[in-house]
């Protein structure tokens, strides 16, 4: 089990070194600004940023003042005011940059890393690294799957089991379906009426167990993964239940029970969502300014609407009050 654990480690470093991508985020101009009237729409541009562990970003300053790109949280949009400039976590930190100077950070741990000038603290981005997948299945020690279904035989010889699994990269919190037949491995023709255990196990612990019959010589079971790591998915008592089909020795009982099973190892990959839990909510100059531009409609508009509202009512009750004047006055 450690040298397998080992080599599983050992060929996740390797996914990251191969796909390591470069990725650029632009301080735009005007980001130094915080009026309202700013000519920047983001601060950072892109303002979330989603890649791999081992993947680089570079920072490129397009402004006309100096900035940083400090891991932790920003004070918002107007917390400076207050004396609040921001909280960095010490995770990374660029120093002050000028004009026309990047500054780039390799990102080797998973997460969600926000960040923020310290010059300019209403300035906010985030950052969600993802672990490294690679873009093909595996099997249990990191070898790349050239073809599904994956073919395993009892240890007998008698039943032939083929596997395969939708979607064929596995990750955490997505349902996944196993999907297997069962065949006579010399007629290479499908055997319905087999029973059989399955068993998943991650981990030396045991994640799910059930028993089942194939029916038009196959079965599948659905399944979603809370953790990652290396898994083993197995087939127990693989017995024929009935007599249909085409004569095999698949439907003889076998001499033992352990003489009827077959495993299968992958691996499970850990997948982070980009929540509410995750991300953090970041405002940007141009939805900050459209959420001002709103209130001083408001200003505006609800007086004018009142102001208009009274002067209507005193025209309508003009003619009224000369009626009531008039009817009130002697003959």
């Amino acid at each position: 089990m450690k040298l397998f654990l080992a080599f599983f480690v050992l060929v996740g470093f390797g996914f990251a070194l191969a796909s390591a991508e470069e990725y650029t985020v632009s301080i735009p101009f005007g980001a130094y600004n915080p009026e309202l009237n700013t000519p920047a729409e983001v601060w950072y541009d892109p303002p979330f940023l989603s890649i791999e562990a081992g993947d680089t970003v570079t920072w490129s300053n397009d402004d006309r003042e100096g900035h940083t790109v400090t891991s932790g949280q920003s004070s918002g949009r107007f917390g400076w005011m207050s004396d609040d400039y921001g909280t960095p976590d010490g995770l990374f930190e660029s120093g002050r940059f000028l004009p026309n100077e990047s500054w780039s950070f390799t990102f080797s741990e998973k997460g969600s890393f926000p960040y923020f000038c310290t010059i300019h603290p209403w300035m906010e981005g985030a950052i969600l690294v993802h672990p490294d997948i690679p873009d093909y299945p595996v099997n249990g020690f990191g070898e790349k799957i050239e073809e599904f279904p994956i073919v395993g035989f009892t240890t007998d010889g008698a039943v032939e089991i083929d596997l395969t699994w939708e979607p064929n990269i596995i990750k955490t919190h997505e349902k996944v379906v196993l999907i297997y037949q069962t065949y006579d491995p010399e007629s290479n023709s499908n055997i319905d009426n087999i029973a059989y255990d399955i068993i998943i196990r991650q981990n030396g612990n045991e994640l799910f167990r059930d028993e089942g019959i194939t029916g038009v010589g196959g079965d599948y079971r659905n399944f979603v993964f809370e953790k990652p790591g290396p898994i083993e998915i197995k087939f127990e008592n693989v017995i024929s239940w009935g007599t249909s089909g085409i004569e095999s020795a698949a439907r003889e009982q076998p001499l033992h029970p352990s003489l009827r099973g077959v495993q299968f190892s992958t691996i499970v990959f850990e997948n982070i969502l980009p929540d509410e839990h995750v991300m953090p909510q970041i405002t940007q100059p141009k939805q900050t300014l459209k959420f001002y531009y709103e209130i001083a409609a408001a200003i505006i508009v609800v007086p004018a609407a009142i102001l208009i509202f009274v002067i209507v009512m005193m025209i309508r009750g003009k003619p009224l009050s000369k009626y009531r004047h008039a009817k009130s006055s002697p003959i």
